[in-house]
């Protein structure tokens, strides 16, 4: 259990809220983090890259010269993959990446990853009265009033769908925002700091805390 401190819109410490979830042990948290940060990327990867072998290029069904008396090299089709315009050896073919984690397992690699950041989480109230229309530069004072610098990766947790927040922060190059329900292994380690509401804390610890 870890004592997180909780901000207001102006920057100000307004409280305090517990984050509490089950953790991986020690000796095998990187193990776990490592195979569910795997998984992700390579179940994101399409598998759709393909060449054509010499049977799959057009043309080449008849010999472009005879056999023997014409000093050149012996060639039986000009898609050979010797030849400019011919088939590919061993190249890439339409395949899936996926790779299986169990669902325990998976939830434990994210509450692990998760509880590992708690130095980088910064909790604040809820700020979505803030914006009564999308307004990049607000959310950018804020996060500066919040204690992080400017050229600083952001990951920003909601607890429900704010159309105004997403869109501002949608402009803005450094920071992601996601929900609650969204949370994944990746953008968990990717941010420099991360920054939850305390509502998505609480939701976060009723989602996975199991």
């Amino acid at each position: 259990m870890v004592n997180c401190v909780v901000r207001n819109w102006q920057g100000e410490q307004v409280g305090e809220t517990t984050l509490e979830l089950r953790v991986a042990k020690e000796e095998n948290a990187s193990h776990i983090v490592h195979r569910a940060l795997t998984r992700q990327m390579n179940n994101a990867r399409q598998g759709n890259a393909s060449t054509k072998t010499r049977s799959e290029v057009r043309g080449g069904g008849r010999k472009p010269w005879r056999q023997k008396g014409t000093g050149r090299a012996r060639a039986g089709s000009i898609r050979s993959p010797l030849w400019r315009g011919g088939g590919v050896i061993f190249g890439p073919k339409p395949r899936d990446f996926e790779v299986k984690m169990n669902k325990k397992e998976r939830r434990l690699a994210l509450r692990t990853a998760f509880f590992s950041r708690t130095e980088d989480i910064i909790v604040v109230e809820e700020f979505a009265e803030q914006f009564q229309r999308p307004k990049s530069k607000e959310l950018l004072s804020a996060i500066a009033r919040w204690g992080i610098e400017p050229d600083t990766k952001v990951l920003l947790i909601l607890p429900e769908p704010q159309l105004n927040v997403y869109l501002s922060g949608r402009n803005i190059e450094l920071v992601n925002v996601i929900l609650a329900t969204s949370l994944n292994v990746y953008d968990v380690l990717a941010a420099d700091k991360i920054i939850v509401t305390s509502t998505a804390i609480a939701k976060i610890q009723e989602i996975y805390g199991e």
